[in-house]
């Protein structure tokens, strides 16, 4: 089956399980596992004029991004809780709690081809930590892996359209 059409451009989806996070300028976020949907919603405001005939017309309102979910394995490594605790920081004095000066990043989620090439990146706006899960249920009769989580809460985000998707092999070619 041909991953190509007759102009040279992909017919088949990328794979779901190939993609980095990291800070915009920044480094990759360690051994991220897993990435919720990005998912926006616009409001629908209805309007009817009390001469139309029982129509509703519709106007789009006010946009809505969804939060997004990372999960990974626990480890030593305290990069998560460290961007929590700018949001909310157990213990600390009046006034303390939050850093408004650096609580918020900027990520982009990278998404690669089956040769790890990057072929799309989405660019996340704003982000912060409204949701950390140090550490999952405890369980002994379990085999699985302890997975730690972050949510979250973002101001918006779109493609990065200055990525140049590589140019992809047709079948058989290397064998020519």
């Amino acid at each position: 089956m041909t991953q190509l059409n007759t102009a040279g451009q992909r017919v088949m989806p990328y794979a779901g399980y190939k993609f980095r996070i990291k800070e915009i300028g920044g480094d990759y976020m360690f051994a991220v596992n897993k990435v919720s949907a990005l998912s926006r919603s616009v409001e629908v405001m209805e309007y009817r004029e009390g001469g139309d005939p029982s129509l509703m017309r519709k106007s789009p309102g006010q946009a809505k991004y969804e939060a997004i979910t990372l999960e990974r394995g626990v480890t030593n490594n305290t990069q998560w809780e460290e961007w929590a605790n700018k949001v909310w920081t157990y213990g600390a004095g009046l006034g303390g709690e939050v850093s408004l000066a650096d609580f918020r990043k900027d990520l982009q989620l990278e998404i690669m081809n089956e040769a790890g090439q990057i072929v799309l990146v989405y660019k996340i706006y704003r982000c912060w930590v409204s949701e950390w899960r140090a550490f999952p249920d405890a369980d002994a009769g379990s085999s699985s892996f302890a997975i730690q989580s972050v949510k979250l809460e973002n101001e918006g985000w779109e493609r990065d359209d200055q990525v140049e998707v590589p140019a992809e092999p047709r079948l058989g070619a290397a064998a020519r």
